[in-house]
């Protein structure tokens, strides 16, 4: 992780995703320490809600494939918000 970090909120969910499991493997190292690990801690979860939020948004997007009663495919929303 470099010293200039990219500001969450920019970030794609593959880019705050792919950060996110490198803070987790910094973390699980026990190489980092306290006061960086509680740093990058910070921005590890910030990213992950920042994940949640990007997946959340997704579901509301799907979009339920149905048959109606004369065989004829439409969609409607899917009901998950």
């Amino acid at each position: 992780m470099s010293d200039e970090q990219t500001p969450i909120e920019t970030m794609s969910f593959e880019a705050a995703l792919a950060e996110l499991e490198g803070i987790v493997q910094q973390l699980e190292s026990g190489d980092v320490e306290l006061e960086k690990s509680i740093a990058i801690y910070e921005r590890g979860a910030a990213l992950k809600a920042h994940c949640e939020t990007k997946l959340r948004e997704a579901e509301l997007k799907v979009e339920k494939i149905v048959l109606d009663d004369n065989g004829r495919i439409s969609t409607e929303d899917a009901g998950l918000a």
